[in-house]
């Protein structure tokens, strides 16, 4: 039979709530007392019941991981940081796969269930009413990796993706491009939104237009720059949304037997592992995943240890990872 809170009380000679307080952070017990009941248990080979305890706490530990890109191989990368990450902070990572999901009063619902303490949305493209559903039902919220200005008073953390399609452009006219276009994700994303929004500001006249894939996804940038080379003669380099889609854009390319980038260049964004793959080498544009991951984790503590806390913003710095799929520096 499991070994009981009791049983170790018995055999520390103290009582079940000294045993209790042992196992609970933060509880007074004295340095005496704990160490008999370590002791105890570990003789017994006790370990704590954290669901249990959870009933006594209130306090389940469960953080929802909420996401709706879990095809696109980055956001495995990124569900991996996560993971360890909550795992290390004492919290329990519960995913949510929200691919078909429109509804976000069902989506709270769900969550509701399993009594999480916070709710972490990892995505770009869903809309700013899940998070404000989650909040709005008491739920501490951090959305990562997406921004918009109509968000809710929410804590954010992302990049700051005007910045990164002004960085995009940038790069691109200094290597000599005289017409260049911008083949996006989801035309509904506000990341996409706000990547185009500093791509085509900073391009001016070279910019020729945009494109979107509906997805994040490496068969969607194939079909997408397929379609854009049936058009006819169009960009002399490509600025990318998303590495998953910049790498099926690649793909295209080279069915279609034009040289990257002697004859066209790509840039992608995120610096997935993929990207640095030697038979891909996506010259792209760096998300720090682990630090916003991290500032997300320390966001989603500081909000269950205080509800009254004003939410943040924080929009950290992208850079440029030179391979091989653009032409160098003049």
């Amino acid at each position: 039979m499991a070994v009981t809170l009791q049983d170790v009380a018995d055999r520390a000679g103290v009582s079940k709530s000294a045993v209790s307080r042992t196992f609970t952070a933060g509880a007074s017990v004295s340095d005496r007392t704990r160490a008999k009941v370590e002791a105890a248990a570990a003789e017994l080979g006790y370990h704590p019941n954290v669901l249990a305890s959870s009933l006594t706490t209130g306090r389940t530990k469960l953080i929802g991981l909420v996401s709706n890109n879990f095809t696109n191989p980055y956001f495995l990368e990124i569900f991996d940081r996560f993971t360890q990450a909550l795992q290390q902070a004492g919290l329990r990572p519960l995913l949510v796969n929200l691919a078909h999901e429109g509804d976000a009063v069902h989506s709270l619902d769900m969550l509701r269930q399993y009594s999480v303490d916070g709710v972490i949305v990892a995505s770009s493209t869903l809309p700013p009413d899940f998070t404000a559903a989650f909040r709005a039902a008491g739920l501490p919220v951090v959305h990562a990796f997406g921004w918009s200005r109509s968000a809710p008073d929410t804590d954010l953390v992302s990049i700051d993706n005007i910045a990164a399609g002004t960085l995009a452009a940038e790069t691109l006219l200094a290597r000599g491009y005289g017409r260049i276009g911008f083949l996006g994700g989801p035309r509904e994303a506000s990341t996409t939104q706000d990547r185009l929004t500093g791509f085509q500001a900073r391009a001016g006249a070279a910019f020729v237009g945009a494109r979107f894939a509906p997805a994040y996804a490496f068969d969607a940038g194939r079909a997408t720059m397929r379609g854009l080379l049936q058009d006819g003669p169009g960009a002399e380099a490509w600025f990318c949304g998303d590495d998953v889609i910049a790498i099926g854009a690649l793909s295209a390319l080279r069915d279609a037997g034009l040289k990257v980038p002697g004859q066209v260049g790509i840039l992608g964004l995120n610096d997935m592992e993929m990207a640095g793959w030697e038979n891909i080498g996506l010259t792209t544009i760096r998300q720090p995943i682990a630090e916003i991951v991290a500032a997300s984790v320390a966001l989603i503590e500081a909000s269950i240890a205080d509800a009254a806390r004003r939410p943040e913003t924080r929009m950290l710095p992208c850079s440029l990872i030179e391979r091989a799929t653009l032409r160098p520096l003049p």
